[in-house]
């Protein structure tokens, strides 16, 4: 077997159904999982409409660009959501469709990372999407941990990173807005990186997913390839975007998604796919077609979860130091104590809520202390009645306390 397989930690949801194997919460109470990012509004009827109707599409195999209408689609998405010039983006070269973001963010980095060079590093935020630090490793490069704290308001500083490392860097991952914290990253912040990136000749992989879920429909986050152009970088040198369907139109399980920017690097991400890839079903194309198509579910979305939000907050803010997100649907709960996983066993045990603890979310850098220490997230995708009874009972939990 690899051997770097040995250097994977255990998955986050492994650890959390680890720690709370032998505790028997109280049954009188219902179980409310806030731990899993998992949407829970049922996906617009046209979703399960255009399966159907295109059901007979399994028997001829798809191609792994997909097919065109699904790419002038995409096309048509990014250009209208971040006011990019439409001759900016060929549909041939600059747009690939994948399944699900999550496959696409590891599989990237295989092709992506010239590991003949010695030591290549990729840098990632601290707390992350665990996928960074797999496909690092597993591509025989180091992670490097920016760690995003209240501190730097939970942004990476890259003026901290070493000017020896960016000789080094290869990819740098960012998620914006950010898993878990919620943080979107600033214009400013933007362009900080893209001069490093241009100067130093390393990767930007954009993780975008949470970009569709946010609390003023009057400044909806902004972009990478739109901060690109807008930087004058306008064939998108060293940018990669990934977006997935997942988040934005309540069909995790559809496997949708795709990847857009550099079209060097998506010509090297192609043949690699070629190998590795599975193409996406016809028939999840054909859904996926209408979903990029249509915004009024997107919005009805963004309300639920504003809803949410203002009702959890309204209950929790007497007791925690929180505030509202920018974006995503989690909340990044600082808590009155530094052990998060007792926090997590213990609201368990006695009011049957299930919350990650933060510190499954990070690593230790520098010290004995990881950023996620001392903070649960919580994902408001259950329904608006169980996250405001989740929040009453953490709230009682906490007086108690």
């Amino acid at each position: 077997m690899n051997p770097k397989l040995d250097a994977l930690k255990l998955y986050p949801f492994e650890r959390l159904s680890s720690l709370l194997d032998r505790i028997h919460p109280p049954t009188q109470l219902n179980q409310i999982d806030l731990s899993i990012g998992e949407p829970k509004y049922l996906p617009s009827s046209f979703v399960r409409s255009k399966l159907q109707e295109n059901v007979n599409l399994i028997q001829h195999y798809p191609t792994l660009r997909g097919s065109v209408e699904l790419r002038e689609t995409i096309k048509s998405w990014l250009v209208k959501r971040y006011k990019l010039n439409p001759d900016s983006l060929n549909v041939e070269t600059q747009i690939l469709p994948v399944n699900g973001s999550r496959e696409a963010l590891f599989s990237f980095t295989q092709a992506c990372l010239d590991v003949s060079k010695k030591d290549p590093l990729v840098l990632m935020p601290n707390p992350f999407y665990q996928i960074y630090e797999g496909a690092a490793i597993l591509a025989n490069a180091t992670p490097v941990f920016l760690a995003t704290t209240e501190e730097n308001d939970f942004l990476p500083d890259f003026s901290l990173v070493p000017g020896s490392f960016w000789d080094d860097c290869q990819m740098v991952y960012i998620c914006s807005p950010g898993n878990p914290t919620g943080k979107v990253f600033t214009r400013q912040k933007y362009y900080e990186l893209l001069t490093l990136s241009l100067k130093h000749d390393f990767v930007i992989a954009a993780d975008e997913c949470y970009s569709e879920i946010y609390q003023n429909e009057k400044f909806p986050p902004i972009g990478l390839l739109e901060i690109a152009q807008d930087f004058g970088n306008t064939d998108y040198k060293n940018c990669i975007v990934f977006h997935s369907l997942s988040k934005r139109s309540n069909v995790p399980g559809l496997r949708s998604g795709f990847v857009a920017g550099d079209e060097e690097l998506l010509k090297g991400f192609y043949k690699y796919r070629t190998y590795h890839g599975n193409s996406m079903p016809l028939p999840t194309q054909q859904a996926s077609i209408e979903c990029w198509k249509d915004e009024e579910h997107v919005l009805a979305n963004r309300e639920g979860y504003r809803k949410k939000f203002k009702e959890v907050y309204e209950i929790l803010s007497p007791v925690l130091e929180l505030d509202i997100p920018e974006a995503t649907f989690y909340l990044w709960l600082k808590l009155p104590m530094d052990d998060d996983e007792k926090f997590a066993q213990e609201l368990f045990r006695t009011q049957n809520v299930i919350v990650l603890p933060g510190s499954y979310l990070s690593r230790i850098t520098g010290g004995n202390r990881s950023p996620g220490s001392g903070y649960v997230r919580l994902a408001l995708v259950a329904s608006l009645e169980d996250c405001i009874k989740a929040a009453k009972r953490i709230r009682s939990f906490i007086q108690a306390m």
